[in-house]
């Protein structure tokens, strides 16, 4: 088991798969980047001397066709300012919560070939990240504690 968390384990993407596939999904994005981008060294890249968040910025590029073809989209994003509880060492460069129609659209992204050459960039930026599925309709009382 990775303490990096940059790809899924094989547990939390059976889990995943294992969720309602034709509902509307939220997928919090939490990401750290690395300093130095590190592509493998046969990579375009590899020579570029390029950060962690210009590698993210290429995985944006090449997966973002594909991302849209399926129907995904941000909701939101924003930047963090300050760790109000949690870790004090902990921080995020990159925070997004991006919507897909149907968990479907998501597997059908990740398995698409562009997309999965894509992800050597995201592999090359990261030094650690967290994605975590969430129902977008849990509380129909208007209230967080409802």
């Amino acid at each position: 088991m990775s303490d990096h968390h940059i790809d899924p384990e094989r547990a939390q993407f059976d889990a995943f798969k294992a969720l309602p596939r034709d509902t509307v999904i939220h997928m919090l994005n939490l990401v750290r980047f690395k300093t130095a981008a590190t592509y493998p060294a046969d990579h375009a890249l590899a020579s570029e001397a390029l950060t962690g968040a210009e590698a993210y910025a290429h995985y944006g590029a090449d997966s973002g066709p594909i991302f849209q073809r399926v129907g995904g989209r941000i909701v939101w994003r924003g930047s963090m300012e300050a760790m109000v509880i949690g870790p004090d060492a902990e921080h995020w460069d990159a925070m997004f919560i991006v919507e897909y129609p149907t968990s479907a659209a998501f597997m059908e992204m990740v398995t698409d070939p562009v997309y999965r050459h894509a992800v050597t960039h995201r592999q090359a930026a990261v030094e650690t990240s967290r994605l975590i599925r969430c129902n977008p309709n849990t509380s129909r009382s208007g209230t967080v504690f409802g």
